[in-house]
């Protein structure tokens, strides 16, 4: 029997996706000892391929960037958003006010390998197929004997082993060790219970607008019985992933019916059933094949956590919480998610502040960024599914102020806003929130501009209450409200997938600020962030 190995390390990360390489790349640079261990061995598949803009701006912080540009992923411009068959679709513009604020859609298993071995060459420390099996607890600050995480039991090729720590990143995906085996504290979203189906297609494909500025933009389209919607996300090489996501319990009956009636009914007979729902995706295909007959499906994957740290702790990405991936906001939050762990634990390392401070500011900027993304997708989903739901039993109320704290005066009408969040002030947030879907396209646009003030088209103007807009909007003009009201959700909403790490440095939590120089890293007072 071989011996046990046995390790230590300042910073243990489970898991070697985006939000774990992430976190080993500002680690280790900042001089801090971390260790990741990574049960395959990379590349290995991923679902989640559309990128938002915020990930250029945080590859360039870790000086990735180059690394993903050489590649040669697939770049987005934007993306084209269909929530109604009788009406045009709309269109994110990433480049309209910034021709460099592009993102990609990329190949998972590449684009996460870049990442890993970046951490590597950060000074991290990557083990992989090591694969962490239970996670031990020793005593906390209060004398709680088993109130903190201090070591992992891991088995890999060469046997089992222990490995020793001062903190925890928990970056281990959908599993989430921590929340699911340890706090127990994962909740389903109810609202977005859906279960998704994709495969990937090459050959004689259409591309979005060829010839302008949305050339081969991804598409995204409501099914036309309101059940879910579908994706059309080119890759490089020819290659594009299409899928359905739709209401678990209507897919299910769905397959039901038609299993009953033929046994020999497959999981690929109801993926190419459910595209027929999506005729501007048909259309893309073209005469189009799947890559392979091999159809992928998860299901039940909207959930979140009451808190994504605690001492010496932190939980990252989709370990915590994941949210239905419409708006590709799933990289995005992990890497987000990555640079929080990084910076709360540089900070009571160095003396910026203590732990429970640290690891507060954690869970509340976790909570906080989902939160926005959360009522953003529920906004969409009241728009695909034609209804009104009860959504307030998905949402904690204290993020929800967290997380719009700016929008709220503007949804009231008046600064003096209540502490209880309603059904009434939640239906007129997310009806803010579609409005960055608005269907618009450039002459339409072009017309609105030549008869409205400019300050009501300018991104840089004040927020606009629906109060103050009605006033100068005609409700006829059908063109003039999408265009005006878009423009005026984007100037709230534009920072969550347009920003990248300094979204951190100008919204405190408790009086802390994110302090991103390198070398310095962790928080500072708010009001000594610049010193």
């Amino acid at each position: 029997m071989s011996a046990e190995l046995i390790l230590k390390t300042k910073v243990l990360i489970v898991g070697g996706g985006p939000g774990g390489s992430y976190a080993a790349s500002v680690l280790a640079r900042e001089g801090i000892q971390v260790t990741l261990l990574e049960a395959a061995k990379f590349p290995r598949y991923h679902i989640g391929e559309s990128m938002l803009p915020s990930l250029k701006l945080f590859l360039r912080y870790i000086d990735a960037e180059q690394k993903v540009k050489d590649h040669g992923f697939c770049v987005k411009p934007g993306a084209a958003v269909k929530l109604n068959q009788f009406k045009r679709e709309g269109y994110t513009d990433f480049i309209r006010h910034d021709p460099e604020n592009w993102s990609w859609n990329v190949v998972r298993s590449e684009f996460d390998e870049i990442l890993l071995r970046h951490a590597e060459e950060s000074s991290a420390t990557v083990l992989e197929e090591h694969k962490v099996t239970e996670i031990l607890f020793g005593p906390d600050a209060d004398n709680n004997p088993a109130g903190r995480p201090v070591s992992a039991r891991f088995t890999c090729p060469a046997g089992e082993g222990i490995i020793h720590f001062d903190y925890l990143v928990d970056a281990s995906g959908r599993n989430g060790m921590m929340s699911t085996k340890y706090l127990k504290n994962r909740r389903m979203n109810q609202s977005l219970k859906n279960v998704a189906c994709w495969g990937y297609w090459h050959g004689d494909l259409k591309m979005y607008k060829p010839g302008t500025g949305r050339e081969n933009a991804p598409w995204f389209e409501a099914l036309t019985d309101e059940s879910g919607w579908a994706w059309f996300i080119p890759l490089q090489n020819g290659v594009v992933s299409i899928g359905v996501v739709m209401n678990q319990d209507i897919a299910t009956k769905k397959k039901s019916g038609r299993r009953a009636k033929n046994a020999d009914f497959t999981l690929k007979d109801h993926y190419l059933e459910q595209l027929r729902l999506a005729p501007g995706v048909l259309d893309l295909l073209g005469n189009g094949a799947l890559v392979d007959g091999n159809i992928k499906s998860a299901g039940d994957y909207s959930y979140s956590s009451d808190r994504y740290s605690g001492e010496n702790f932190r939980i990252v990405g989709d370990a915590g919480a994941f949210i239905d991936p419409f708006f590709s906001s799933g990289v995005h939050l992990a890497i987000l998610g990555g640079l929080t762990a990084a910076l709360t634990i540089a900070a009571p390392l160095r003396g910026h502040c203590n732990e429970t401070v640290a690891s507060e500011f954690y869970s509340i900027k976790t909570a906080t960024a989902y939160t926005r993304f959360l009522v953003v997708v529920m906004s969409v989903y009241r728009q695909i599914r034609n209804q009104s739901e009860d959504v307030l039993t998905d949402l904690n109320e204290d993020n929800f102020d967290r997380a719009f704290d700016i929008l709220r005066p503007v949804i009231q009408g008046t600064a003096d806003v209540g502490k209880e969040l309603t059904e009434d002030e939640l239906d007129k947030t997310m009806d803010f929130c579609r409005h960055v879907f608005a269907p618009a396209d450039n002459d339409t646009v072009a017309d609105v501009a030549s008869r409205f003030a400019p300050e009501l088209l300018s991104i840089a103007a004040p927020v606009f209450s629906a109060e103050e807009l009605n006033q100068v909007i005609d409700p006829e003009d059908t063109d003039a409200a999408a265009v005006i009201n878009r423009i005026n959700s984007a100037k709230v909403l534009g920072a969550m997938w347009v920003k990248g790490p300094a979204i951190m440095e100008n919204e405190p939590v408790n009086g802390m600020v994110a302090r991103l120089e390198r070398g310095k890293l962790g928080l500072a007072a708010a009001d000594q962030s610049t010193v």
